[in-house]
């Protein structure tokens, strides 16, 4: 157990699947400059070649990989009890200071250090912002399993107050609960924009409503661009690469040809029905694109003025906001401006000061009950 308030290690979850990796590894980076060797133990599908680049190109981080299913997935239970005991034994020969757990469930296993916990999405807020009703009773094991664990850690943080709020509302009261913004290392953005929409996503995901996006196309002067996978669409209509009805798809590309094609774009556009933060839309804004986005609680938190906003399923005002931006330049540089600007402020190094001091108060709350014998 720590000596001092100081963490030196971290044993960190996380999965390779979307945005939760991205987070980690900016986040692992700026605690590796704080002097904080991380153990970063992945469930899920196993890590890309690139990812384990990634990975290797940090210092102070080591890889620990198992596919097992995740707790969102079908039928996770199994495989979820047994991350518990893998993830349990790899503290005792880590022995970190604290164990950040960037999923919900096995905050109910029995680690010694202090443990928080990071929301950054679940099942029944998305099925609610997605379907309007509460999910279905086969979800219920789910929402067990994460009140038990959001009830067993130290903290419970969550990337914005409206995604904290519904966690509160879902599986609450919580306590020690608190905000942590993401940050992004921002890439180079050129000097020329492009004229050209881009979005990313799932096509079939109703949640980003990518798919909105699409629809539109047809009806606007600029060519739409759509990063993300094809599965789940007809390949006969649609071949990554070419320009259909407005619409070019890109397919699933990288984080570095991702962030080219945004800095190319002039506008971003995510109507999104849920998203609890949006990392894509902080490295659009980063990438000096004007942002469209859904009329949603979290995204208006987070963006305020610097952008545009649109009801999710009003296709009607998506368009006409998308439209108004290409016939006014001004306008569109004047908010592409506006959000490069609060963008400035979300930053890996505010990010990681944010977790450190957490690190921090934790360990000094855990003291005392050592010295009592407690833990």
């Amino acid at each position: 157990m720590p000596l001092s308030d100081t963490p030196t290690r971290v044993l960190m979850t996380a999965d390779a699947v979307g945005g939760v990796w991205t987070y980690a590894l900016e986040l692992c980076r700026e605690l590796n400059i704080r002097g904080v060797d991380v153990t970063l133990a992945v469930m899920g599908p196993s890590p890309s070649p690139e990812q384990h680049d990634e990975i290797g190109a940090l210092q102070r981080v080591t890889l620990h990989a198992q596919p097992f299913r995740l707790e969102w997935m079908a039928e996770p239970w199994d495989d979820v009890a047994t991350a518990g005991a893998w993830l349990t034994e790899l503290e005792s020969r880590v022995a970190p200071d604290v164990v950040h757990l960037n999923g919900y469930c096995h905050g109910a296993c029995p680690f010694r250090a202090p443990t928080l916990i990071v929301g950054h999405s679940c099942v029944l807020s998305w099925w609610r912002a997605v379907f309007a009703e509460a999910a279905p009773a086969e979800w219920d094991r789910y929402a067990r399993e994460v009140r038990q664990g959001l009830h067993s850690v130290s903290a419970v943080v969550a990337p914005s107050q409206g995604m904290l709020a519904s966690l509160d509302e879902l599986y609450g009261p919580l306590r020690h609960a608190r905000v942590i913004a993401n940050g992004r290392s921002p890439a180079t953005v050129p000097e020329c924009k492009e004229p050209l929409i881009l979005t990313s996503g799932r096509l079939w995901d109703e949640a980003k409503n990518v798919a909105s996006v699409c629809d539109v196309a047809p009806e606007l002067p600029w060519r739409i661009a759509v990063a993300g996978p094809l599965a789940g669409v007809d390949i006969d209509k649609i071949s990554s690469g070419v320009c259909t009805d407005g619409v070019r798809y890109l397919g699933r590309l990288s984080g570095p040809a991702i962030r080219e094609w945004m800095a190319r774009a002039s506008i971003y556009a995510l109507p999104a029905r849920y998203e609890p933060f949006g990392l894509s839309v902080l490295e659009a804004a980063q990438a000096r694109c004007a942002l469209v986005l859904g009329d949603i609680p979290t995204l208006r938190e987070i963006w305020g003025d610097a952008a545009i906003y649109v009801p999710p399923g009003d296709k009607a005002a998506l368009r006409q906001a998308l439209t108004s931006l290409i016939e006014d330049r001004g306008r569109r540089e004047a908010m592409a401006t506006a959000a490069w600007t609060r963008a400035a402020s979300m930053t890996p190094r505010r990010m990681a000061d944010q977790y450190y001091e957490t690190y921090s108060e934790l360990i000094r709350e855990r003291r005392p009950l050592l010295s009592l014998g407690a833990v």
